[in-house]
C-alpha cells in the first residue's frame, strides 16, 4: 500500500524515514500506473511534487514543531472532483462545460494552507446525482475488494482511493448518502459532519449537500475535520456552533435502528459492532424512526434542484440517468416542493424528539452489499425512470435532511469478504460525540490497528 493513512504518514515523515517527495512521488506513480478501481479523473504533477518539496525543508529547518501550525505536513489528499481547485480541472462527472473560477473550494484551500499535498481529483456520478460512481466522462469506479462491484458513490472515487492506499486522506461531498455509502461499501472510514461545520461554496438552495473527509480511521477523518472547519462568508450556514454534549467515556443512551429490507450478511456484522457497544457500557435499545413520505419528499427536492440548474438545451449531454431525475423535476411546482420540505420539517421534528431521549443513533450504513459495478443500485433500483435511485440506502438521507452529523466507520467484512459499515448519528451540533464514541468502537472492533492519538487539538502535535 503507497498511502499509510494521515497519522501514520506524519508519523514517519517525523521519523525521518521517509520524506514527502519520495511520498508524494510514489502516490503519484500509483495513482497514474495502478489505479485499478478508476478511482481518479486527473492526478497532480509538478504543483504537487513543489509541495512536497516546501514541506520537506520546513521538516529539516523545523523538526517535529514543523507540525504545530502545519498539522497535514507532507500529507497526500484526493480531491473529489465536484470541488473547484486550482491547479487541477473539475468536469464533476459531466460532459457539459464547467463555467466556475477555477480557484480552491474553501475546504482545499484549508487542507493546502495546513501542509496537505493534493494528488489529484476522484470519480464521482455526474453532478453526484447517484450512489454510484458512474458518468460519461470515465469508467465506473469499482470497488478495491471485487473489481466486479461498485464502490458505492458519489464520492465513490474518493473512498476507493483510500481503501486502495492511493492517497493518505480524502475530501468528498455528501447529499444523500455520498461520503458514507462509499465509505462503507469501501471498508473505510467516512464523516458527514453537521451541515455547515465544513463549509459549502457555492452551496446549493436543497440545503442536503455536506463536505466531509474519507480516510482510514476515525482519528484521521477527524483531523482533517478539523482542518478544513469553520465559518465561511459565502456560506450561511457555516457559522452554526457545536453542541455541548456528553463525553463518549460515559455511558451512553443508543438507539439502534435496524432498516427495512437490511440482509441476513449486513445485519450479522452490524450486530457486531452493537455487541461491543454494550460491552463498552452503553445502554443500546431498539428504537423506530417513522415519517410519511419521507422517500418522495427527497425525490421532489433533488428532481427540483436538479431541473432548476438544467437547461433544456443541456439535455443531449446530461447522464441519461440524472436526465430522467431532471424531467421528473421539470414537472413539480411550487406547491409540491413545500410540501417536501413540510416533510423534512416534519422529520427534524421527530429526530428531534428521539434524540432527546438518546445520546447517539446506531445501525448499518447501509443495509445491502455492493451490487454491480455498472449499476446504480441493486437491481429492483437499478432503472432511473423508476426513481428509486436511493431508495436502496434509507439510512443515508435522513439525515442530510435533518443536517445531523453521521459517520460510517468498518464494523467487520461478509462471508464472501466484502465490508460492512456501522453508522453512529449524533444530534445536530453534536460531532465530536460521535468522532469520540466512533474512536472508541474503532479500537473495539480493530483491536490489531491501534488507533492513533485520536482527538487532541492540532496545534498540540
Amino acid at each position: 500500500m503507497t498511502a499509510h493513512g494521515v497519522s501514520r504518514t506524519r508519523e514517519l515523515l517525523r521519523r525521518g524515514e521517509l520524506s514527502a517527495v519520495e511520498h508524494t512521488s510514489a502516490v503519484l506513480a500509483a495513482a497514474r500506473e495502478h489505479d485499478t478501481c478508476d478511482a481518479y479523473v486527473a492526478v497532480a504533477g509538478q504543483e504537487a511534487l513543489r509541495a512536497a518539496e516546501r514541506a520537506d525543508a520546513l521538516i529539516r529547518d523545523l523538526g517535529a514543531d514543523a507540525w504545530r501550525s502545519l498539522p497535514l505536513l507532507g500529507v497526500t489528499v484526493s480531491v473529489k472532483d465536484l470541488l473547484q481547485t486550482r491547479d487541477l480541472p473539475t468536469v464533476r462527472g459531466s460532459l457539459l462545460p464547467n463555467d466556475r473560477p477555477r480557484q480552491d473550494a474553501p475546504a482545499v484551500a484549508r487542507l493546502r494552507a495546513a501542509g496537505a499535498v493534493v494528488v489529484g481529483k476522484t470519480a464521482t456520478s455526474e453532478y453526484g446525482w447517484s450512489a454510484a460512481t458512474l458518468s460519461r466522462v470515465a469508467p465506473p469506479t469499482r470497488n478495491p475488494h471485487d473489481p466486479r462491484l461498485t464502490a458505492g458513490g458519489s464520492s465513490g472515487g474518493a473512498a476507493a482511493a483510500v481503501a486502495a492506499g492511493l492517497c493518505d486522506g480524502a475530501l468528498g461531498t455528501d447529499g444523500a448518502g455520498s461520503i458514507r455509502i462509499p465509505a462503507a461499501f469501501c471498508g473505510v472510514v467516512g464523516y458527514k459532519p453537521t451541515l455547515g461545520r465544513i463549509p459549502y461554496v457555492p452551496n446549493s438552495a436543497d440545503r442536503l449537500a455536506h463536505q466531509g473527509p474519507l480516510a482510514r480511521t476515525v482519528a484521521d477523518a477527524a483531523l482533517l475535520a478539523q482542518v478544513m472547519a469553520g465559518p465561511h462568508p459565502a456560506d450561511p450556514d457555516s457559522a452554526l456552533g457545536s453542541l455541548d454534549a456528553p463525553r463518549a467515556d460515559r455511558v451512553l443512551r443508543i438507539g439502534w435502528i435496524d432498516y427495512d429490507g437490511t440482509t441476513d450478511e449486513v445485519r450479522q456484522v452490524a450486530g457486531q459492532a452493537r455487541l461491543a457497544l454494550t460491552g463498552q457500557g452503553h445502554l443500546v435499545e431498539d428504537v423506530e424512526v417513522r415519517c410519511e413520505r419521507l422517500y418522495p419528499a427527497l425525490v421532489d427536492l433533488l428532481a427540483a434542484s436538479e431541473a432548476a440548474g438544467a437547461r433544456p438545451q443541456d439535455d443531449a449531454w446530461a447522464d441519461p440517468g440524472r436526465l430522467e431525475v431532471i424531467r421528473y423535476g421539470r414537472t413539480l411546482g411550487g406547491a409540491d416542493v413545500i410540501r417536501a420540505e413540510e416533510v423534512r420539517q416534519n422529520l427534524r421534528a421527530t429526530l428531534r424528539t428521539v434524540m432527546d431521549r438518546y445520546d447517539v443513533l446506531a445501525m448499518a450504513t447501509v443495509p445491502v452489499e455492493p451490487f454491480a459495478a455498472d449499476a446504480i443500485g441493486p437491481p429492483w433500483a437499478a432503472d432511473p425512470r423508476d426513481l428509486r435511485w436511493l431508495a436502496w440506502a434509507p439510512a443515508s438521507y435522513p439525515f442530510n435532511m435533518t443536517g445531523q452529523p453521521a459517520l460510517s466507520l468498518p464494523a467487520g467484512l461478509t462471508r464472501a469478504r466484502l465490508p460492512v459499515g456501522l453508522q453512529l448519528v449524533g444530534p445536530v451540533g453534536g460531532d465530536d460525540l460521535v468522532l469520540s464514541l466512533a474512536a472508541r468502537l474503532e479500537a473495539d472492533l480493530h483491536p490489531s490497528e491501534p488507533a492513533a492519538r485520536a482527538l487532541e487539538p492540532a496545534a498540540a502535535r
